[in-house]
């Protein structure tokens, strides 16, 4: 189980009141909501092993340079180099990191890379077990294969009691993808559709729907691409339009969407993110009793045995 740290504690800060607080008064909305999370998924989808990812660069300079729009809107004021994190959620990030340590919990990043080319990399080169992605983040849905080892996206934007789980036949189903390779299939339409959230503006009057005809009916987007410079009649005077007009955002916004599949992911507490690591016993009472954690610490320490 590969696990999309940020994805976990934002959803948990905005999901409980900061009246959530330590015994000195700092919020830990997000750690306790962390915590119930990750013992839920733990508890209902039983992995052998798990990773929790890690943002190294949020906003790599590679997709910038690409795409200087990627992510604008979610920079900080204050810092044009930060994220726009809230002021109650930043301090308690370190006691997850803490206590997930003192749990034995490996996590990875890879140094100038989102959590997001982390997971694509770990779950890429798997060849021995099943991976199960959990993420909020549709981008994502590109890494689902069959072989050699399944690579299934548990996806969990609608919260945990409306998880979607797609591997390579759900996600052809869902949107109208190729069964051969969805996964890739799916970026490509992603370019297309764009993102606003990402700050992918995405081809002007090409929705989902279309994008998902246009990449199932030519195979790729640089086939595509090379359809409306030869002005093939399988595309209408508009959409070729539409297509030749956004030429300069197409060959831009692949970096973005795509994951990388080889970065340098690092693990904190193993070499490889295999075999079992010590839970360190005292260290998770004290973290439990210092930032008044309770149950959910407990609930956590009981789903991973």
């Amino acid at each position: 189980m590969l696990v999309d740290a940020a994805g976990l504690w934002f959803r948990s800060y905005y999901a409980l009141p900061e009246s959530l607080t330590a015994p000195d008064g700092t919020p830990v909305n997000a750690v306790r909501g962390f915590c119930d999370m990750l013992a839920r998924l733990l508890t209902e989808r039983s992995p052998g092993r798990v990773v929790v990812c890690l943002d190294n660069d949020w906003r790599p300079e590679f997709r910038v340079r690409a795409l200087p729009s990627y992510k604008t809107h979610r920079v900080a004021e204050q810092d044009p180099e930060a994220e726009d994190v809230p002021d109650t959620l930043s301090p308690q990030i370190p006691v997850i990191l803490d206590l997930l340590g003192a749990l034995g919990v490996d996590t990875a990043e890879a140094a100038g890379y989102e959590a997001d080319d982390v997971m694509a990399t770990l779950s890429s080169t798997e060849r021995n077990d099943p991976v199960e992605v959990i993420t909020g983040d549709r981008d994502l849905f590109q890494l689902v294969r069959q072989e050699p080892t399944p690579v299934r996206v548990v996806y969990i934007g609608g919260g945990l009691n409306r998880v979607q789980d797609y591997g390579p036949q759900e996600l052809a189903e869902r949107y109208g993808l190729p069964d051969q390779a969805p996964g890739t299939a799916y970026a490509d339409m992603a370019v297309l559709r764009g993102d606003p959230s990402d700050g992918l503006p995405g081809v002007p009057g090409i929705g989902e729907k279309t994008a998902a005809k246009l990449v199932s009916r030519f195979g790729s987007l640089d086939s595509l691409l090379e359809a409306a410079r030869n002005g093939d009649e399988g595309l209408t005077t508009r959409t070729r339009r539409l297509l030749l007009e956004a030429e300069e955002y197409l060959a831009a916004a692949p970096t973005v969407v795509r994951t990388v599949t080889d970065a340098p992911v690092v693990h904190t507490l193993s070499s490889d993110g295999r075999g079992e690591i010590p839970v360190d016993t005292s260290a998770v009472a004290e973290l439990r009793r210092s930032w008044g954690l309770g149950s959910p610490v407990d609930r956590l320490v009981a789903a991973l045995g």
